[in-house]
């Protein structure tokens, strides 16, 4: 089974924290600004993930948050656009990074194995009814594709709730966490709140780390300044976005002093 020491070799440090850079709509999204093009695309998230860089984030995690609505299968255009963005931005990370297409397990594979990065998150596993129609997946067909492609090192990190859609089947979610890590292997499990922003329910993080001590278990959303520690004492890291936007509110900008500010604070809880 999966053991937590994998965290050190990747991020360098215990309960890390992966900041989120949003990437602006992609051509093809219906929020795409033909205007700015793709050039206002990298130039937003060359000063995100420039003040998440200063303000002392553990890991970034680049992501095509502003591709709404989702599709589960996404246009060859949108990877094609985020790698893209990544290569213009590669001489800038400065932290160890991974990729997530939303929600597209192969296609975030696809671009983790062109662009070097070291996890991808995503919904491996299950199936959803979800704001996005019928959610399906095939875990099986996925890690094979992994393998073929020379990806097998990159971590995977399993969202096990996924944000805005409900497990079809009448299971809780400690099974859920328990049959998936004896049938898939993950390298981490994320527990997230119903969107992005919404607090994660720390009596879920709390039984499904009690069921599974030695998986490596991820707030995956709403881990906040007020709530930071009473999340890091179950989870063994977090993913973190909106939170470090001003004001907190997703469709902004990074704002370097609340990064600053956060991660002060996750340094101190963890005697840094």
């Amino acid at each position: 089974m999966p053991k937590s020491n994998w965290l050190k070799e990747v991020f360098h440090c215990q309960k890390p924290i992966i900041a989120m850079c949003h990437f602006g709509a992609m051509p093809g999204d219906p929020g795409f600004d033909h205007k700015g093009g793709m050039k206002k695309v990298v130039e937003w998230a060359i000063k995100d993930l420039t003040a998440l860089q200063n303000g002392g984030i553990d890991a970034v995690m680049f992501s095509n948050e502003f591709s709404l609505p989702y599709m589960t299968k996404v246009d060859t255009v949108t990877v094609a656009s985020m790698a893209r963005i990544i290569g213009e931005l590669i001489t800038h990370i400065k932290v160890p990074f991974g990729v997530n297409v939303l929600w597209d397990p192969v296609a975030s594979l696809d671009l983790a194995a062109a662009t070097g990065a070291q996890f991808v998150r995503e919904i491996f596993s299950g199936v959803y009814a979800s704001d996005f129609g019928l959610w399906n997946t095939n875990f099986g067909e996925t890690v094979r594709h992994q393998y073929a492609i020379g990806a097998q090192n990159v971590k995977l990190l399993f969202n096990i709730v996924p944000e805005a859609a409900q497990y079809l089947a009448n299971r809780d979610i400690v099974s859920i966490a328990k049959s998936t890590v004896f049938n898939d292997r993950p390298d981490a499990l994320c527990v997230s709140g119903l969107t992005a922003g919404a607090e994660t329910d720390v009596q879920i993080l709390k039984k499904v780390k009690e069921a599974l001590p030695d998986t490596v278990i991820f707030a995956n959303t709403g881990v906040r300044l007020d709530n930071l520690e009473k999340q890091l004492e179950f989870a063994d890291g977090a993913v973190v976005g909106t939170t470090f936007k001003h004001d907190g509110k997703f469709e902004n900008h990074v704002d370097e002093e609340r990064v600053k500010t956060f991660m002060n604070r996750v340094k101190k809880f963890r005697g840094e």
